[in-house]
């Protein structure tokens, strides 16, 4: 008797030859790439308005020019999953500005600031990502707007699709007293040659990575496809660590270490080796599958390593040791001294929301105080620098009349949110006002809370504000509501963290709050943290050991 060996499984990986697109967004992109539909933006839709967007390019490839269409007004999140795309969008979009590394002069910030005044109707929101996105944009309004945002070196291109998005950086690279390794030349040199580039505006999903040379290792880097951590070589000096394969969603994954040591000079390259092989050999039969985690997950890190050197690269990267434990704040909130003798000083907006008005305001202090530079964190802050000892206090009254709080409570400066339903066509749940209620109530409940806490709102499953990294996070969906009908509501996760002790957040078995009842739900749970912890515990570290019943 003979027998057959099934074949492997087609993952649509183009390395071993599957180049027939296997879903419909593979056709789309093999159809005409992304990058092309600036082009048609420019010379038709502007000039037609949004009915005569082809819909592959409204939902699809204008996103490799920054743009998503809108949620429409007064669809509840119940109906999300129910409706046909068409009936989800709004004539409006959304548009998110890169801002790689973080890093801002005033004259950007103003146009930004500008854009959103004259176009956007004064919205503007800090993401986790040190972008800046900004809603209610007509298709009419976009070549003005690219033109006002270029003028001064700004860019949409890539900021969302299947290609490198932003690269994270510290916000502090260059001025910081304890930096060990100043990031940005290699950020630069990243976006110089692969930006817009066509041979990596088709991957199989989107490309998350960073650079950062801050011991306080200040970009998320076990959550990023790629990243670059700054660490000391004991024979060779400062470099870079590098981790592939990070990523949260629905199926979370943290980053593993390739155990490479990497110099600042050489770090284009690797990028350029890891997000070709990502290019190659990731999968692209199922959306679902086709981020780097998965590949990552299944070779694991020393198969990586080894394509990387063999295929890409050609020779062999040098062993190198892993960062130091860092057990502070990433955020750079605070006043902090720079290397210079001068200071910088991070301020808190509530879950990221300011407005082009805020946005002038800042770069006025920015120019006043500083040296007319503000610098985005990948915790939805703002940063200053460049400020002289005896001005630190005009600058924190001035952020302060702007909304912006240098010393805010632990609430404010642990709360991130997405974009909710508001304007996301995912969303089941509004996140930034929900978020903002929880803020000031337990500002109000809790005055003396001194411990780091993050709460994170997410309005889907996704996990844009990074729900299962934070000590309390929160996943919109519908629960029942006091009479048995279906309310806006929140599944609960807890214990999650980043850092030397990273893990990802438990789920309690069906603990699901409304959003009604979200701040007695995180008061009682606080007060429980309090009674309950064993010395200095973190919260993270207690919610993973208690009993299901205490969280409840």
């Amino acid at each position: 008797m003979t027998t057959t060996t099934s074949p492997a499984r087609d993952h649509g990986q183009w390395a071993l030859g599957s180049t027939t697109p296997l879903n419909a967004n593979e056709a789309v992109k093999a159809d005409d790439d992304g990058l092309n539909v600036r082009h048609r933006i420019e010379t038709v839709y502007a000039a037609g308005g949004f009915a005569s967007i082809d819909p592959t390019d409204l939902r699809g490839r204008m996103r490799w020019w920054g743009l998503y269409t809108q949620r429409r007004p007064g669809i509840e999140g119940g109906r999300t999953a129910a409706l046909a795309p068409e009936e989800l969008d709004d004539e409006y979009f959304m548009l998110r500005v890169r801002s790689d590394g973080g890093l801002l002069t005033t004259e950007q910030l103003r146009a930004i600031a500008d854009v959103s005044q004259t176009y956007a109707r004064d919205t503007a929101d800090v993401t986790d990502r040190q972008n800046v996105q900004l809603h209610w944009i007509r298709i009419e309004d976009v070549p003005a707007i690219w033109a006002r945002l270029e003028s001064v070196g700004l860019t949409t291109n890539e900021a969302c699709g299947d290609t490198p998005r932003v690269v994270l950086g510290s916000p502090v690279a260059g001025v910081a007293a304890d930096e060990i390794v100043d990031g940005t030349p290699a950020i630069e040199e990243i976006v110089r040659r692969y930006v817009g580039d066509p041979r990596f505006s088709n991957l199989p999903r989107k490309f998350k990575s960073a650079v950062s040379g801050s011991p306080r290792q200040d970009v998320a880097h076990e959550i990023n496809d790629l990243s670059f951590v700054g660490v000391v070589h004991p024979q060779h000096g400062p470099g870079f660590d590098v981790w592939v394969g990070g990523g949260l969603s629905t199926n979370p994954l943290l980053a593993r270490r390739l155990g490479a040591w990497v110099p600042l000079e050489d770090v284009p390259d690797v990028w350029e080796a890891v997000i070709s092989l990502f290019r190659d050999y990731g999968y692209r039969r199922l959306r679902t599958r086709a981020r780097l985690k998965f590949l990552v997950n299944d070779w694991g890190p020393a198969k990586v390593r080894e394509v990387l050197e063999t295929q890409y690269l050609g020779r062999a990267l040098q062993d190198g040791p892993a960062p130091a434990r860092y057990d502070g704040r990433r955020d750079h909130v605070g006043v902090h001294e720079q290397r210079d003798g001068r200071r910088y000083v991070g301020a808190a907006p509530v879950v990221g929301r300011v407005s082009g008005t805020v946005l002038h305001g800042v770069a006025d202090l920015a120019d006043r105080f500083g040296s007319g530079h503000v610098r985005l964190t990948a915790q939805q802050k703002l940063v200053v620098t460049d400020v002289s000892p005896g001005a630190v206090e005009d600058l924190v009254v001035g952020l302060r009349a702007l909304g912006l709080e240098a010393r805010p409570s632990e609430f404010r400066r642990g709360a991130m949110a997405c974009t909710g339903i508001e304007f996301c066509k995912l969303a089941i749940a509004e996140t930034k006002a929900n978020a903002t209620r929880l803020v000031a109530e337990l500002e109000e409940r809790l005055p003396t809370m001194d411990r780091p806490l993050s709460i994170h709102v997410n309005g889907c499953p996704n996990s844009c504000a990074r729900i299962q990294v934070a000590d309390i996070g929160l996943k919109g969906m519908l629960v029942p509501g006091p009479d048995g009908e279906q309310v806006e509501g929140f599944q609960v996760h807890l214990g999650g963290e980043l850092g030397a002790e990273a893990e990802l957040a438990r789920k309690p078995r069906g603990l699901k709050v409304s959003a009604e009842e979200l701040p007695d739900y995180v008061e009682r749970v606080l007060t429980a943290y309090e009674a309950g912890r064993e010395g200095s515990e973190p919260f993270a570290t207690w919610a993973r050991r208690v009993d299901e019943s205490v969280l409840a």
